[in-house]
């Protein structure tokens, strides 16, 4: 399972190689359905990049702090700075193919 940063943990967890993050909240429908997709991602693409996710609700500061609005929203880091956003529900093929130019 991936694992949820909060403010203490965020900046150290992104900071090196690609990483993969989650922007999700409990209550919403579309984060339920990327989550069995995300996690299998996370095994797939192990080594390659880093699967976290961060829960908007209980990190509103990092959510605020990377302009989420909408959720899901995935973003890419690389070496901490943010090289792609993706809003919404995509299924496992899409999101390979979103992140192949980064791995």
């Amino acid at each position: 399972m991936a694992k949820i940063l909060n403010s203490n943990d965020f900046d150290k967890e992104v900071a090196e190689g690609v990483v993969v993050v989650d922007f999700f909240a409990t209550w919403c429908g579309p984060c339920k359905m990327l989550t069995p997709v995300f996690e299998e991602l996370s095994v797939e693409l192990n080594g390659k990049a880093k699967f976290v996710k961060v829960d908007i609700d209980e990190s509103s500061e990092i959510a605020s702090r990377f302009q989420v609005v909408n959720v899901p929203t995935l973003k890419v880091f690389k070496d901490g700075k943010v090289v792609k956003t993706l809003v919404g529900f995509r299924p496992k093929e899409a999101l390979l193919s979103e992140l192949s130019d980064l791995i």
